[in-house]
């Protein structure tokens, strides 16, 4: 599995309800992200004998960052095209 912590910057925003959250991720999802971030180990720049298929809490993570992720995207498109009033990405 890829290492995609470090490559791209965490993307915050406040929620209508005046919370700090991930783009795309409810208050609890972004605490959940954040806590299995910080449990996962880095990856090194070797690779002894590791697994081809993630763990359940790696693939949680990526689920999580997967949706995060799409979601920053869209956002960034939509501020481009001058629609960010309309985003539903604030929970």
């Amino acid at each position: 599995m890829s290492d995609l912590r470090g490559h791209s910057p965490r993307r915050y925003v406040v929620d209508v309800s005046g919370r700090r959250v991930l783009v795309g991720l409810t208050l609890e999802e972004t605490s959940e992200f954040e806590g299995l971030d910080a449990s996962l180990p880095a990856l090194g720049g070797e690779a002894h004998g590791a697994e081809l298929m993630p763990s359940a809490v790696e693939g949680r993570w990526v689920e999580l960052y997967d949706k995060h992720d799409k979601a920053w995207i869209k956002w960034k498109a939509d501020l481009r095209a001058g629609q960010e009033g309309n985003s539903s990405f604030f929970n």
